[in-house]
């Protein structure tokens, strides 16, 4: 029984061996070296903050300002996450929020705008600022959808990442780059 086994587990072997081999040249074939590409960097990514007074957006009908019954729709950020790659001298961060759009009594199912800014501070200066206009659908039969919110081009000196902050809010205000 243990020839057969020590057999069994030798053919097994050799099955593996083989197959790690090239079949036009006879040799085992190297691993290729990863892509050369953008390093992802988490230990030096900056946070992302949400600011205070940019995490909710509401909108209302006309002449309805600050009168609940009023509001078309709502919408808020509650989590946020990044990511960071290298090239160069150039730090890149994806940034991405999670959010809920609501519609309000005087709304209704069907498509929202929500105007959404990501800034990157160096504790002194705004070394980038884009704003975008993202459409969020509320399917017919509910009130409410969530979203994510992804903005991956954003790019600032790498020299800052230890110091720069991300901050992402909703925003009315023109774009600014």
């Amino acid at each position: 029984m243990s020839g057969t086994f020590f057999r069994s587990l030798c053919g097994l072997s050799l099955l593996a061996v083989l197959a790690g081999c090239n079949q036009t040249g006879g040799g085992i074939l190297p691993k290729a070296p990863p892509a050369a590409g953008p390093a992802v960097v988490q230990g030096k990514c900056p946070q992302v903050y949400l600011r205070d007074g940019t995490a909710t957006h509401r909108v209302f009908t006309k002449g309805g300002e600050g009168d609940a019954t009023k509001i078309i729709y709502q919408a808020s950020l509650v989590d946020t996450t990044r990511q960071c790659t290298t090239s160069g001298d150039q730090l890149t961060i994806t940034v991405q929020a999670q959010g809920r759009a609501l519609a309000g009594p005087a709304g209704k199912a069907g498509p929202v705008k929500l105007p959404i800014r990501v800034a990157v501070t160096d504790g002194n200066n705004t070394v980038y600022s884009q704003l975008t206009q993202m459409a969020v659908d509320i399917p017919a039969g509910s009130t409410t959808n969530q979203f994510v919110f992804t903005k991956t081009d954003v790019t600032i000196p790498a020299n800052l990442a230890e110091i720069a902050k991300v901050y992402v809010g909703f925003d009315e205000g023109p774009g600014k780059k």
